[in-house]
C-alpha cells in the first residue's frame, strides 16, 4: 500500500503536474488565453538559481481534424527540452516520438483523442483556432507521437505542439499561462511553494495536493488504512506474546516457586520473564525480517502485474501503473521492529507479575 501510494504521487508529480504550479490569478477558473503570467522570466530565473526543474506552458483551445473525423482539443505550447529535463511525459509514449527542439509543425496527441480522430503517427492534422488577436488561425500539423494513458483530461483533448508553433498559430506573443515546478522530492513541498510564491507575487501558486485534491484525499485515506491495519497486527501480535508467556508461566509455577524460595526477588523474576519474551521476539524478528526483505525486494523489483484485471487506468485524473510495486524504506522496516519489541515487553509484564507474586510454598507443592 505504501509503495502504491508513493508511485501514484510520483506519477502525478513527475509525469506532468509537477510539485507546484503558478498561474495568473483566476486562470484556472476559465483558462482564458488572455490571463497570462506577469514576469515569467523572473519566475524561471528563481527556478534556475535554486536548481529546480521548471517547464513553461501555453494553452489554447481549438479544433483538430483528420480526414472526416474532428474533435475539440486543448493545445499545449511546450518547450521540448524543458519538458524532457523536468518531467517524464516525453518518455510516456505508446507510439512514435516526442516533439523535437526545432519547431516543425509537429504534434503529439493524447491517447483517446488520437483514437477518436483515428490518427496514427504520420497522420496530417488540420488545426483551426481562435487566435488571441481575434483572427482565425489554421495550419497543417503532422503527428509524431501518441501518449500512453496519462489522465482523463490529457487523454481526451491534449494536443502538444512546440511553443514557437503555438505562438504563431495563436498570435499569442510571449504569453505563458503556466509554469510547473518539479524538484523530484529534493525540496519539501511547503518550502518549494513558499520559494515560488516569493518570486510570483499576486499570482496563484498551488501545490499538487491543491491541484489534485482527490489524489491527496486518497493518499491520506491509504495512510489511515496503513495505521489501522498496523494497529490490528500489533494488537494481535501482543495478544499472541501474552498468551505464549502466560502458558510458559503456568507450566513453570513450581520452578518459579523454588527460585523465589531460594531468595529471588520479584524484580528478578519479572526481569527474567521480560528478557525471555524479548529473546523470543528477537528470534522471530530475525526470521520474519529475512522473509519480509525477500518478499518486499521481489515486489519492489518485479511487482504485481494487474494488467489482466484492469489494464491501464486513472484515478482522480492521474494515471496509475498497472504493475503495483512495493517500496523498501528504513522507516517502514525499522519502525515495526522497534514497535513489536516494545509490545512484546509490555505484553510480558502481566504474566511476569503473576510469577513474581507467587506464594513459594503453594507453588512448590503444585503438581
Amino acid at each position: 500500500m505504501d509503495g502504491l501510494m508513493e508511485h501514484a504521487v510520483s506519477n502525478a508529480t513527475n509525469l506532468v503536474v509537477g510539485e507546484v504550479q503558478v498561474h495568473a490569478s483566476g486562470y484556472l477558473a476559465d483558462r482564458s488565453i488572455y490571463k497570462s503570467l506577469a514576469h515569467p522570466d523572473l519566475i524561471l530565473k528563481t527556478a534556475l538559481d535554486n536548481n529546480i526543474g521548471a517547464a513553461p506552458r501555453r494553452y489554447g483551445y481549438g479544433l483538430v481534424a483528420v480526414g472526416t473525423k474532428s474533435a475539440g482539443a486543448l493545445f499545449w505550447g511546450v518547450d521540448p527540452a524543458r519538458e524532457r529535463q523536468t518531467f517524464d511525459l516525453a518518455k510516456h509514449l505508446s507510439k512514435g516520438k516526442f516533439l523535437s527542439q526545432t519547431p516543425k509543425l509537429t504534434m503529439v496527441l493524447g491517447q483517446k483523442l488520437a483514437k477518436s480522430l483515428q490518427a496514427e503517427v504520420g497522420s496530417e492534422v488540420v488545426v483551426l483556432v481562435q487566435a488571441a488577436d481575434g483572427s482565425l488561425g489554421n495550419e497543417l500539423f503532422t503527428v509524431t507521437g501518441i501518449l500512453k494513458t496519462a489522465g482523463d483530461s490529457i487523454d481526451r483533448n491534449a494536443a502538444l505542439i512546440h511553443a514557437k508553433d503555438f505562438t504563431e498559430l495563436f498570435v499569442s506573443g510571449e504569453r505563458i499561462h503556466e509554469i510547473a515546478f518539479n524538484s523530484r522530492g529534493r525540496i519539501p513541498l511547503e518550502e518549494l511553494g513558499g520559494l515560488v510564491a516569493q518570486s510570483a507575487p499576486d499570482q496563484e501558486v498551488k501545490n499538487w495536493r491543491q491541484l489534485l485534491p482527490s489524489v491527496s484525499d486518497m493518499v491520506n485515506l491509504f495512510d489511515a488504512f496503513i495505521w489501522v491495519f498496523g494497529l490490528i497486527f500489533v494488537l494481535a501480535a501482543g495478544m499472541g506474546v501474552m498468551n505464549t508467556m502466560l502458558m510458559a508461566t503456568y507450566e513453570r509455577m513450581r520452578e518459579f516457586g523454588i527460585i523465589k524460595a531460594l531468595g529471588a526477588t520479584p524484580y528478578r523474576i519479572i526481569r527474567d520473564v521480560a528478557v525471555e519474551a524479548l529473546i523470543l521476539a528477537g528470534i522471530a524478528t530475525a526470521l520474519g525480517s529475512i522473509l519480509a526483505l525477500a518478499g518486499s525486494y521481489y515486489l519492489q523489483e518485479v511487482g504485481l502485474d494487474t494488467t489482466m484485471f484492469a489494464g491501464s487506468y486513472t484515478v482522480g485524473g492521474v494515471a496509475f501503473d498497472p504493475v503495483w510495486r512495493a517500496t523498501l524504506s528504513t522507516k517502514a522496516f525499522v519502525m515495526p521492529i522497534v514497535l513489536m519489541a516494545f509490545i512484546s515487553l509490555v505484553a510480558s509484564l502481566y504474566p511476569a507479575t503473576l510469577a513474581a507474586r507467587l506464594d513459594p510454598v503453594r507453588a512448590i507443592q503444585r503438581p
